[in-house]
């Protein structure tokens, strides 16, 4: 298990990483964490990512189904935790803080 802090616009963003399960967990969830499903995705910010979903309708659901893909096609959780990191960044989430097995969370400069 691998856990990821995030500060985004003066919130915080938990993510969460068990083999190739990643949940997310923000305030607006009242401390609960939820699979990418739960999450409200910017239409902009998907066609940003994947501008052949422009004028489909699932482009949830394909956006949701692409980025599970991308998760299982990493072996580890530290590839997977490197992924999720660098993609947003993009998006102008700052990491924070990395916790591996439940061990103390380290500071990521």
């Amino acid at each position: 298990m691998i856990g990821v802090v995030f500060q985004f616009m003066g919130e915080v963003v938990e993510v969460r990483i068990t083999n190739s399960n990643c949940i997310f967990r923000t305030s607006q969830f009242g401390g609960q964490f939820a699979p990418i499903e739960g999450l409200r995705l910017d239409k902009k910010g998907v066609i940003r990512e994947f501008p052949d979903l422009i004028d489909k309708e699932n482009w949830r659901e394909e956006a949701i189904k692409r980025f599970k893909d991308k998760m299982k096609s990493y072996s580890t959780e530290d590839e997977q935790a490197n992924y999720v990191i660098n993609d947003l960044k993009k998006y102008g989430y700052m990491p924070q803080y990395l916790q591996k097995s439940g061990y103390r969370p380290k500071r990521i400069s």
